[in-house]
C-alpha cells in the first residue's frame, strides 16, 4: 500500500478538488492508509484484492453533529 499512497493522492487531490487532501500510511496496517484534509482525519483507504484484480475502497463516516454547521 505504501508504494501506492502518491498516486492515490494525487488522485483524490484532482477528484475531489482538494490540493490539501492528504493520503498517510497507517503505522501498523498494509492493507489501508488514512485520509486527512490538513490535519484533520476524514476517512480510511482500504486496498482489495480479488481474484488477481486490484481496487481501493474509501470510507468517510460522517457524524450528525457535523450535519448542523452545513
Amino acid at each position: 500500500m505504501r508504494d501506492d499512497i502518491p498516486r492515490l493522492q494525487r488522485f483524490m487531490q484532482k477528484t475531489f478538488g482538494c490540493p490539501k487532501l492528504e493520503v498517510r500510511a497507517r503505522p501498523k496496517k498494509d492493507d489501508s492508509a488514512e485520509v486527512y484534509i490538513g490535519d484533520e482525519f476524514i476517512g480510511v483507504l482500504f486496498k482489495d484484492e480479488d481474484e488477481g484484480e486490484l481496487s481501493y475502497q474509501f470510507q468517510m463516516a460522517i457524524l450528525d453533529i457535523d450535519l448542523d454547521d452545513v
